[in-house]
């Protein structure tokens, strides 16, 4: 059995660290937030962000960067994706050489247009980096309901050594090389899965919700295949299966805040009452210029955008999303003119 230390004392941070415990490893969690640090040890449950959901006695908690990070065989990263790089900063002397560093989070950097685990390769460049994503809301990881995750990274071996780390029963994990494709799946189905929470906010119905999500992964694959991602990743657990959890459950905080924002409410206003980081709203721009850079058309993402930064109205957005131009559906095939 491995040591293993969760960067990052969230819903998911917590949740995994659960899991990773069932399966013998020896786990340390911690968070830069004293006061969170003090509730775990004092109550081992993280009553804000995931309440019911007991913590073992014997794991351990830390303000303590230094001492989080030693004598570990695996750092599980899982702040929110604002927080990857500065983090990674604070981590990275005290990371030894080839220690295997696992992102968790989803997002693109606004910046610089990095996924997160470009970021940890280059704030932490000593270090093995690994992602782990997919369909799994924390309150269900958590409490062990069956769930199914990727692992990705550059190389065969770690991919499964992260696999072996989490993979139990309840918690099926596959592997995959094509870390990019996960990642921009992971990342970019936050901001189709603001759309959907928008549409249901104005009251629209399933047949909405459908079409963002399908019209949704089009959009992602178009972008992520140009990026040099691959079409079957989009089509996986990280790209359809994360957009379809993520647009349909009110476990989603996107979905939540986009809710709010349909029935009326602006950017800051359902970021304050999710009570949460949303990180769809710091995704939404980094999405829409991957798209300017690369030449790829992303209406809902642009849409979303135009919502969250420049006050456009959401019932408006819609009506133009439905009145753009007649076109095929999939333009890579048509009708035999013979």
């Amino acid at each position: 059995m491995g040591k293993a230390a969760i960067i990052g004392a969230g819903s998911w941070g917590t949740a995994l660290a659960v899991v990773l415990h069932n399966n013998g490893h020896e786990v340390t969690v911690w968070s830069a937030i004293t006061e969170e640090i003090d509730m775990l040890r004092e109550k081992h449950e993280h009553v804000d962000k995931l309440p019911g959901v007991k913590l073992p006695e014997d794991m351990s908690f830390t303000t303590d960067i230094k001492e989080a990070c030693a004598g570990k065989d695996m750092l599980v990263l899982a702040v929110p994706s604002p927080f990857t790089r500065s983090t990674s900063a604070l981590m990275s002397q005290h990371v030894a050489k080839d220690l295997l560093v696992v992102s968790v989070a989803k997002g693109i950097e606004e910046n610089t247009l990095m996924t997160l685990s470009q970021i940890i390769k280059e704030e932490i460049p000593q270090a093995k980096v690994a992602v782990l994503c997919g369909p799994s809301h924390a309150e269900e990881v958590g409490r062990g309901i069956p769930t199914t995750c990727v692992a990705g990274a550059d190389d065969k071996k770690t991919a499964q050594y992260v696999q072996n780390m989490f993979m139990n029963e309840n918690f099926r994990i596959y592997t995959s090389s094509d870390v990019l494709g996960m990642e921009l799946g992971a990342a970019l189905k936050n901001v189709v899965a603001l759309a959907a929470g928008i549409a249901d906010g104005l009251g629209y119905g399933d047949n909405t919700k459908a079409a963002l999500i399908t019209r949704g992964i089009a959009e992602i694959g178009r972008l992520g295949v140009r990026m040099g991602g691959k079409l079957e990743t989009f089509g996986g657990l990280t790209g359809i299966g994360d957009l379809i959890v993520t647009c349909a459950s009110m476990h989603s905080r996107n979905r939540r805040a986009g809710i709010l924002i349909g029935q009326g409410k602006t950017m800051n206003e359902a970021m304050a009452e999710v009570k949460m980081v949303v990180e769809g709203v710091y995704s939404a721009k980094a999405a829409k210029a991957l798209g300017e850079k690369y030449g790829v058309d992303l209406p809902i993402i642009e849409q979303v955008n135009k919502v969250l930064f420049e006050n456009k109205p959401a019932g408006d957005a819609v009506r133009d999303l439905m009145l753009r131009d007649r076109r095929d559906e999939n333009g890579s095939f048509g009708w035999d003119e013979g």
